[in-house]
């Protein structure tokens, strides 16, 4: 390792091995013109075991902001991808559920996304794919622990080199700067 840093880019990895894994996917998810969101979506709701889940916890599940997961779910409610139901008891929640159609394509896309779990298992071994997916679950679960912040890691804000702190323009209270804190 060179520089500042003792570890590997962790972010940085797990989006490239993202993209490696939906590599192979990627190509069966387009030839029956779904998005990669559209198919987190029908995946998520396809395992749950009661087959339908609220809005949030679809967002949640399926790492979309709530405000595109909306737009997602309108578009697919108007392809015939999903239904949504606002349950009588309370009108805030939205209740997505797989439509009849979205039931019929994860049948005609089960087995080739199955085969292609096969060709990679024939790539990295079935064991080492099973132990990658525990240490992801247990990544998400630790990680889920440690505090963002840091108490006392993450310095007070410094103003990048050649600025001085008054003409940073970046500061914490810029209303133009989004910050994660909530």
């Amino acid at each position: 390792m060179t520089g500042e840093f003792q570890h590997r880019n962790l972010p940085m990895l797990l989006l490239q091995a993202r993209e490696a894994a939906m590599s192979v996917f990627r190509p069966i998810l387009k030839r029956f013109s779904l998005t990669e969101q559209q198919w987190r979506i029908i995946r998520v709701l396809h395992d749950h075991p009661i087959g339908e889940m609220e809005a949030g916890q679809i967002a949640k599940e399926c790492c979309i902001l709530s405000p595109s997961l909306t737009g997602v779910l309108e578009r697919m409610e108007r392809d015939g991808l999903v239904q949504r139901v606002r349950p009588a008891q309370d009108q805030r929640k939205v209740v997505v559920s797989l439509s009849a159609n979205s039931k019929a394509l994860v049948a005609r896309i089960g087995p080739l996304i199955e085969e292609q779990y096969r060709r990679i298992e024939d790539k990295i071994g079935i064991p080492r794919l099973n132990e990658l997916c525990e240490v992801l679950d247990d990544l998400k679960t630790g990680i889920a622990s440690v505090d963002p912040v840091g108490h006392g890691v993450v310095p007070e804000r410094v103003a990048p080199p050649g600025l001085s702190a008054e003409n940073d323009p970046l500061t914490d209270d810029d209303p133009e700067i989004e910050t994660f804190a909530h």
